[in-house]
C-alpha cells in the first residue's frame, strides 16, 4: 500500500501489459420482488457479472493484490419482462483505505434507479469502448471507470480524468439507446448517468474534485501522524464545498449530492474531535450546504465517542 501512496502522490504509474484487475468488487443480485420463475438464470448472471468486473484489466497500471478497490454492486431485480428483460435498481458503493490504518472511507454510495437491460443465461457479456453492444455491459463499464476516477481523484489532484473520460465516452456511445439513464432530457431534476459525468468533468464543479483530493490525501491520509492536521485540512476542505453551493442553484448539484450522500456520517464521526468553536463553525456549513440532514449534524456538537 506504501507503493501506490508514493506512485500517486508523484504520478509515476507504470504500464502492465499482463492481465492487472484493479477492483475488488463484490457483486450481489437480489430478486425478492421476482415471483414464480427459475432463478437459477440470476446465478448465472452474477457469476457472469463478477467475472466481468473483477477479472478484466481496465487500464495498464500496475495493480498489487492489496491495493485492488474495494467495491460492491447490488442488483435488485424488481421486474422480470418476458424470459431476458430485467429491470430494477444498481447501488454502487466505493471505498477507499486510508493510509497506515485498517479503516476504509466511502467514496461512494450511490443508486441507479434506471437499471434496465436484457440477458439470455450463458450469453457472454461483450463490451466495446466504441460502440453500444449491450445496456448491462455499458452500464458496468461506464461505473468501473466512474469508481476508477473517483478513486484516483482521491490520490492526486484530477488525476482520474483518463477514467471519466472513457465514462463519458460510453454514456456518449449510448445517445440512440431505448433505455433511461444515458441522455440529458430524460431527467427534469438532472439525475442519471449522463447528469453524473456531466457534473464531474464540468469545469464548474472542479471544487468538488479538489475537496475529494484535499479531504482524502491531505486530510485522512494525514491523521495517522498528524491528528490535529489533518482534521482541519479536512475541516478546511468544507469550505470549497460551501463556495460551490452558494454559486449553483439547487437543481445543478447532483456531483455535490452524490459526495454528501457517501460522507455525511463520517463527518459526523471526526468532526466530534474537534474544538468546540470549530464544531460550531463546522456544523453551520454542513446545515447550509446540505440542509436535509440538519438533525443528524447536530451529532458533531457531542463528545468524541
Amino acid at each position: 500500500m506504501i507503493i501506490r501512496f508514493i506512485i500517486s502522490t508523484l504520478l509515476v504509474f507504470v504500464p502492465f501489459a499482463a492481465n492487472a484487475q484493479e477492483l475488488r468488487c463484490n457483486v450481489q443480485f437480489t430478486t425478492q420482488q421476482i415471483q414464480g420463475t427459475n432463478k437459477q438464470v440470476f446465478q448465472t448472471l452474477q457469476g457472469a457479472v463478477n467475472e466481468f468486473v473483477n477479472s478484466r484489466a481496465w487500464t495498464s497500471y500496475r495493480f498489487a493484490s492489496n491495493e485492488r478497490i474495494e467495491c460492491s454492486m447490488l442488483f435488485n431485480i424488481q421486474e422480470m419482462i418476458g424470459n431476458d428483460q430485467f429491470r430494477g435498481t444498481l447501488q454502487i458503493q466505493v471505498r477507499r483505505p486510508v493510509y497506515n490504518t485498517s479503516y476504509n472511507t466511502v467514496l461512494m454510495n450511490y443508486i441507479d434507479n434506471d437499471l434496465d437491460f436484457r440477458y439470455t443465461e450463458f450469453e457472454p457479456l461483450e463490451f466495446s469502448e466504441t460502440s453500444h453492444l449491450s445496456n448491462l455491459t455499458s452500464i458496468l463499464a461506464f461505473y468501473v471507470y466512474v469508481i476508477l476516477g473517483l478513486d484516483f481523484d482521491s490520490f492526486a489532484l484530477e488525476s482520474g480524468n483518463e477514467f471519466f473520460l472513457k465514462a463519458e465516452k460510453i454514456v456518449n456511445n449510448a445517445q440512440n439507446a431505448t433505455q433511461r439513464g444515458w441522455r440529458a432530457g430524460e431527467s427534469t431534476s438532472r439525475r442519471n448517468r449522463y447528469w453524473l459525468i456531466n457534473n464531474i468533468l464540468n469545469d464548474d464543479y472542479t471544487p468538488i474534485r479538489e475537496f475529494v483530493y484535499i479531504y482524502h490525501r491531505r486530510g485522512l491520509d494525514l491523521m495517522y501522524d498528524r491528528l490535529a492536521d489533518g482534521r482541519t485540512n479536512c475541516a478546511e476542505s468544507l469550505t470549497l464545498l460551501r463556495d460551490f453551493y452558494l454559486e449553483r442553484p439547487d437543481p445543478f448539484m447532483y456531483f455535490l449530492q452524490v459526495i454528501l450522500d457517501a460522507k455525511s456520517d463520517e463527518f459526523v464521526n471526526l468532526f466530534q474531535g474537534s474544538m468546540e468553536d470549530e464544531k460550531r463553525r463546522l456544523l453551520a456549513i454542513l446545515n447550509q450546504i446540505d440542509p436535509t440532514r440538519g438533525e443528524k449534524y447536530r451529532n458533531i456538537l457531542s463528545s468524541e465517542p
